[in-house]
């Protein structure tokens, strides 16, 4: 078994590359998933009320979908090396930003911190697609999306429950100031990275800024990949609700049994370890139709929060739905890297593209989750939500192509 498993790696020298740029982005990601957990309750307190902070959280996703029309061009000779030190830079001064938050609390320096925070993710989401369409072969993106998103996931466990424990027990300044060490600690191994060997250069200097030929390039590229998109968006869209109404249905079932307080860990839970799965899976056709599908067993998994209001049952069902996406997530990635790798020079177009879904989500969904729970509340939400994805899912099963083709003749003459 040994031996097999050191042939698996040597066959695959990539890895090498791989698993040390996920150590590097896993600190990176671990100082943000401190702060992710940290802001909103800060904000909240300090602004008076969840509406007005939900307001302002949302202007981050809206600076990130600005980002995305603008990155395709202003960033398309950028290296990945170059891409992450931005996305580290950024998330540096956001720490910045909120240490001076603490002492000048205003709403104009939160909006500040959240101009940062979405160019942070953006740099991050270019510099991770870029590297993987640089370094891994078609038949491992697969594996390498989960492996990313095992690495991301266990930081974005482990993150609330250290910030939890530095904002109680010490300050809000050791909290901000903790996840900053561990971005700088990234930024160390990255710097020690580069070292062994330099940064290739830019294939070309960065375009001039055109927003409309930007969008005309998204218009041609939807027509052509609108499947996978559409995937993306619904992912998005259950990921916001978690991440919004998840957690006031946690904090509820927290009230009632101290490990209801588990409902949202659970669904992140899951990619710690299904990543490992799908790596050694190693997925190579029908990745289209491998994440419908799992995303449509997601959905199934969300409706049975309708089944009962029993804590076991909303456990289970958050945890096998934080399951079934931990597998669609890394195949939708692998999809769009195989996609962009056919683009060529102009692959930072659909980068651009594919990040706005995330955005978008991010935007529409905690708005939408919002206004279903006030009707039907928390728990119930989930079960529309889950509905919703079921319907989605069956119906790009049925229409999906088999393959996603491009007008390669028309992206050749985009300037």
């Amino acid at each position: 078994m040994l031996k097999k498993s050191v042939s698996w790696w040597s066959e695959n020298s990539f890895w090498t590359r791989v698993v040390f740029t996920c150590l590097i982005l896993f600190f990176v990601y671990l100082g943000d998933a401190v702060l992710s957990d940290w802001v909103p309750g800060y904000m909240q307190e300090k602004l008076g009320g969840s509406m007005l902070m939900g307001l302002v959280m949302s202007f981050s996703s809206l600076v990130g979908f600005g980002a995305d029309l603008v990155f395709p061009q202003l960033l398309k000779g950028a290296s990945s090396k170059r891409l992450v030190i931005l996305a580290i830079g950024t998330s540096l001064v956001f720490s910045g930003v909120l240490l001076w938050s603490i002492v000048w609390p205003t709403v104009w320096v939160f909006l500040i911190a959240m101009a940062v925070w979405g160019l942070y993710y953006e740099f991050l989401g270019f510099g991770s697609f870029q590297f993987v369409s640089e370094n891994v072969p078609p038949h491992g993106r697969s594996g390498v999306w989960a492996i990313f998103s095992v690495f991301k996931s266990l930081a974005y466990f482990l993150g609330p429950i250290l910030g939890s424990m530095v904002a109680l027990k010490v300050s809000n300044e050791a909290t901000v100031s903790m996840a900053a060490f561990w971005v700088i600690l990234g930024y160390v191994l990255w710097k020690f990275a580069k070292a062994k060997g330099k940064v290739a250069a830019s294939e070309e200097a960065n375009e001039k800024l055109n927003l409309v030929d930007e969008i005309e390039h998204w218009v041609v590229l939807f027509k052509h990949v609108w499947p996978i998109l559409i995937v993306s968006v619904t992912m998005g869209l259950i990921d916001a609700t978690y991440w919004t109404t998840g957690t006031v249905l946690s904090d509820k079932l927290a009230l009632q049994n101290w490990w209801g307080g588990m409902f949202l860990p659970l669904y992140m839970l899951p990619p710690v370890f299904v990543g490992f799965i799908v790596a050694r899976w190693g997925i190579y056709k029908g990745k289209k139709k491998m994440a419908e599908k799992f995303m449509l067993l997601g959905g199934i998994f969300l409706t049975l929060l309708g089944v009962s209001d029993a804590t076991w049952v909303l456990l289970l069902a958050s945890f096998l739905t934080g399951a079934s996406l931990s597998v669609a997530w890394p195949l939708t990635d692998a999809v769009y890297s195989d996609i962009l790798e056919r683009m060529g020079r102009e692959r930072k177009h659909l980068v651009g593209l594919s990040s706005s879904t995330i955005s978008l989500a991010y935007i529409i969904g905690p708005i939408m989750a919002g206004y279903i729970a006030s009707l039907v509340g928390e728990r119930m939400t989930f079960v529309v939500m889950g509905g919703a994805c079921v319907v989605i899912s069956l119906v790009l099963l049925v229409i999906t192509p088999k393959k996603l083709k491009l007008p390669q003749r028309e992206i050749r003459t985009w300037k």
